[in-house]
């Protein structure tokens, strides 16, 4: 090769490198640009390559086959959610709130605490696995244990194992095992890949679903979050904005607490440090007026159930935006409060596979595999707990539907090659930078310990001037 044509290609992949390694910064300046928010500081991201962010950050080693070499999945995952958190640190009211955070770290933070590991087709916690129908991949997502009774429904024959499962998932068109699940209740997905959309500002993942009156906000003014969700994408959500030093209140049923109470007691201390926490009894008309009485209170609400849910306890979030005073209200669901997604379940690992992560995997590396760990929640937690707080600033009075599948996908296209093979090179390189970097989990969120049940219920009553 000649001279000036090999100095020539030097330049040219040191231009690249230069641009990757500004990933993060541009991935959160277009998040600011999508929400309409004004920083009132300049961005801070470390610049660093997203394939050496990716191998530090805890997602490669929860990435590949259990005997196998830690996968790198070729998409800027790390980065984005390094360019989140900074985007969000942007718009906090004291420079240093969230300085000794990394976005990228949060992504791993449950498997940081339960030591999980890569397990290749299953998921780090286990319940989720992809499988082969006659004509696709699949992801099946048994989270609950009442999930599988819903099994032989599904399937239409006895399947009491992921073995039997298997089994009868091969000999099944895709598109009729995703349909029936969906009737059922189960989070099942197709592994396809995301269409490439360069149109971003047109393209986003969130959704406005109502609007309402404005709010004119006090400079310095502290916002009361209501916090109704449960297990991660939420409650990360939550602890990010106490964080930033909003009031929050973590509210759950007497009869049906968050679920991760069950689960790592450090993790959900991790989630949910920082919050005052309200029991009361949602079967109850009692128990229905007060939480229709908290959440006129409340100055951002956060819930993460299909919509349904609340309507049956008496609460329309779209009229109560609509006829509000400038509340701000995050939806986290799986794929949108619009039928018929409303209707549809989703986790953080399956949600990760219908946002393209596995598909780009398996064309890039040729396996089949999960990437991390449930990583449509942290995700997705991270750019609730932006919208959140710009909406806020903004005066409120927007109910955001913000599903995890579309907040995967924009990841999963941003600055994506286009074709295949452009793919395959980009992993093969990524994957040597990334030789001699990979890093096990580690924990990012200061060490906290979350309020007992309704530790807070009377004293949130009274402040929040709610009838006991």
């Amino acid at each position: 090769m000649p001279d000036d044509i090999a100095a020539s290609l030097a330049v040219a992949e040191r231009s690249a490198f230069a641009i990757e390694t500004e990933a993060g910064e541009c991935y959160g300046r277009l998040l600011l640009q999508q929400l309409g928010a004004h920083p009132q500081r300049s961005l801070s991201v470390i610049q660093q390559h997203p394939a050496v962010a990716f191998a530090r950050s805890g997602l490669m080693w929860l990435t590949g086959a259990a005997d196998g070499e830690p996968q790198m999945c070729p998409v800027a995952i790390a980065s984005c959610a390094d360019g989140a958190l900074a985007a969000l640190a942007s718009l906090s009211p004291e420079a240093s709130a969230l300085d000794h955070l990394r976005g990228a770290a949060l992504l791993a933070e449950r498997a940081a605490w339960s030591g999980a590991t890569r397990r290749g087709d299953v998921s780090a916690g286990g319940s989720c696995r992809l499988l082969s129908a006659c004509d696709a991949r699949l992801a099946v997502n048994l989270a609950r244990d009442e999930d599988w009774s819903l099994v032989p429904a599904w399937l239409q024959a006895p399947a009491a194992d992921w073995p039997q499962i298997s089994e009868l998932v091969i000999q099944r068109p895709a598109d009729e095992l995703v349909q029936r699940a969906r009737w059922l209740g189960l989070a099942v997905v197709r592994s396809e890949i995301p269409p490439v959309n360069r149109a971003w500002a047109n393209r986003a993942w969130f959704t406005t679903i109502a609007e309402g009156p404005r709010k004119q906000r006090r400079e310095n003014q502290r916002p009361r979050v209501l916090d109704l969700s449960s297990l991660w994408a939420g409650p990360l959500c939550g602890r990010l904005l106490a964080m930033l030093g909003a009031e929050v209140v973590k509210l759950e049923s007497v009869s049906r607490p968050d679920g991760a109470r069950s689960g790592s007691p450090v993790f959900f201390d991790a989630m949910n440090a920082g919050k005052l926490n309200v029991a009361i009894d949602l079967t109850t008309a009692a128990g229905c007026t007060q939480l229709s009485d908290l959440l006129d209170s409340a100055d951002i609400v956060i819930e993460a159930s299909r919509p349904r849910a609340l309507r049956q306890l008496g609460i329309d979030a779209e009229a109560r935006i609509r006829n509000g005073n400038g509340q701000t209200w995050i939806s986290i669901t799986g794929y949108g409060r619009r039928a018929p997604q409303d209707q549809w379940i989703a986790y953080g690992d399956d949600a990760g596979v219908a946002g393209g992560l596995t598909e780009l995997l398996r064309m890039a590396s040729g396996q089949t595999l999960l990437c991390a760990d449930a990583i449509g929640d942290p995700l997705t937690g991270l750019h609730a707990a932006l919208a959140a707080w710009a909406v806020y600033q903004q005066g409120g009075g927007r109910l955001l539907s913000i599903p995890m599948r579309d907040v995967v996908a924009q990841i999963a296209n941003f600055d994506r090659p286009h074709s295949a093979s452009a793919l395959r090179t980009r992993w093969q390189g990524w994957q040597q930078l990334a030789a001699g970097e990979i890093a096990a989990p580690a924990a990012d969120l200061p060490r906290g310990q979350a309020r007992p049940l309704g530790a807070d219920t009377a004293k949130v009553l009274r402040d929040w001037r709610v009838e006991c």
